[in-house]
C-alpha cells in the first residue's frame, strides 16, 4: 500500500460565485469554506493527503497536465446545463481517474426529477403521478388537486414555496409561467401527497448499500405554508424539527428510498427524500447523488449524528465504498463509529 494517499479535492466554493456577482439563490448549492474546510480535516485525519483543487475547470487544467489522484472527491454541482452535476465524473472517466459518488448518466438522470421519476416507476418504486410543463402558454396537463409544482432540475428547494402547492387549472398556469421565467427549465408538476416527509441517508453499492438512518422532516405549518422551501432550507432551525423516526412508516420510507437509490445506479452515498401520500404509503420525491456535507447545516451529516455516528465515519464510509469499487487501497487509520 502506498504511504502517501491523495485525494483531490473538488467543490464550487459560493463565496467565489457571489463576488462574480451571481445571487444569492443562483449560489445556494455550493458550499461554504466551512464545508470545504471540514471536509478537508475529515479526509486528512482517515489519513488521506488532501489537495483542494476547487471547480471542475481546474481539475481539468490539473489532469491535463498530467497530475493523477489515487481518488478525486467530488461535491461541484456545476454551474450551466441539465448535466452539471456529471460534468466532473465525466472529466474523471475521460482521463481514467478514480472518483467517489455516482457516474456520469446516474448525475445526469437524477438532476432531471422526471427522468428519476420514470426510472423509479418503471422499477415498480412508488412516486406521486407527474406531469411536465415546457410551455405554459398551452393547456395545462390532467392532474386531481391539489398538485405541487417545481423546476425540473434544481436542488436546495429552489423555486419551491408556498405558491408551489396550487388548486386549480388557472394557478398551476400562472406559477408554472413564473417558474419556467426565473429558472429558464421546464417544470414539474404532481399529485400533492400530504403524508409525512422524511429523508434517507444511504451508503455504498448496489445488493450492499445500506440505510443510514430515516430522518422525519416537519416543518412548522406556520413557516411557507408547511413546505420546505429554500428560504427554510437557508436557515431551517427556526421552522423545522428533524428526527430519527423509526416506526413503520419510517421503514417503509427507508426501504423505498433504498430502492430507489438501487434502481438509479447511486454509488457510494446519497440522500434520498421520500413523502407519504394521505394514506401513510411512501413515495420518492427525488435523490440528491452529492448530498451536501456541511457537518451542521446539511441533512445527511445531521441525520448521520442523530444516529450515533461522527462525521468522519461518514466520509469514511464513503471512501471506503468508492476505494472498494475501484480496487484503490485506503489508508489504515481507526475512526470512531460513536460521534464527538
Amino acid at each position: 500500500m502506498k504511504q502517501d494517499m491523495k485525494v483531490g479535492l473538488v467543490y464550487d466554493l459560493r463565496d467565489d460565485y457571489l463576488a462574480l456577482g451571481f445571487s444569492e439563490e443562483e449560489t445556494a448549492e455550493f458550499d461554504s469554506i466551512g464545508t470545504i474546510d471540514a471536509l478537508d480535516n475529515a479526509l486528512s485525519r482517515l489519513g488521506w493527503r488532501v489537495e483542494r483543487i476547487g471547480r471542475g475547470q481546474e481539475l481539468a487544467k490539473r489532469l491535463v497536465a498530467g497530475e493523477r489522484f489515487d481518488m478525486v472527491f467530488s461535491i461541484a454541482e456545476g454551474l450551466k446545463g441539465r448535466s452539471r452535476e456529471a460534468q466532473v465524473p465525466a472529466l474523471c472517466e475521460l482521463f481514467d481517474q478514480p472518483y467517489a459518488f455516482s457516474d456520469p448518466l446516474t448525475m445526469a438522470a437524477t438532476l432531471d426529477k422526471a427522468v428519476a421519476k420514470r426510472i423509479v416507476r418503471d422499477q415498480g418504486v412508488a412516486t406521486a403521478p407527474f406531469a411536465v410543463i415546457e410551455n405554459a402558454n398551452g393547456p395545462m396537463p390532467e392532474m386531481i388537486y391539489p398538485v405541487f409544482v417545481k423546476p425540473i432540475a434544481e436542488g436546495t428547494g429552489k423555486g419551491c414555496a408556498n405558491a408551489s402547492r396550487v388548486n386549480t387549472p388557472e394557478d398551476l398556469q400562472r406559477e408554472a409561467s413564473r417558474l419556467i421565467t426565473a429558472f429558464h427549465q421546464p417544470v414539474l408538476v404532481e399529485s400533492y401527497l400530504a403524508g409525512r416527509e422524511f429523508t434517507v441517508g444511504i451508503t455504498g453499492n448496489g445488493a450492499a448499500a445500506k440505510i443510514i438512518a430515516v430522518m422525519e422532516i416537519a416543518v412548522k405549518p406556520d413557516a411557507d405554508g408547511g413546505v420546505y422551501s429554500y428560504e427554510i432550507k437557508e436557515d431551517w432551525e427556526p421552522y423545522v424539527n428533524l428526527v430519527l423516526s423509526k416506526d413503520m412508516e419510517a421503514r417503509r420510507a427507508g426501504q423505498t428510498a433504498l430502492a430507489a437509490y438501487r434502481a438509479l445506479g447511486c454509488r457510494d452515498g446519497a440522500r434520498v427524500d421520500i413523502r407519504s401520500d394521505g394514506n401513510d404509503k411512501p413515495h420518492f420525491l427525488e435523490v440528491n447523488p452529492i448530498a451536501g456535507l456541511n457537518p451542521t447545516h446539511s441533512d445527511l451529516p445531521i441525520l448521520t449524528t442523530k444516529a450515533g455516528k461522527s462525521y468522519d465515519w461518514l466520509i469514511g464510509e464513503i471512501m471506503r465504498s468508492a476505494c472498494a469499487r475501484q480496487g484503490v487501497s485506503i489508508p489504515r487509520v481507526r475512526i470512531r463509529a460513536q460521534a464527538a
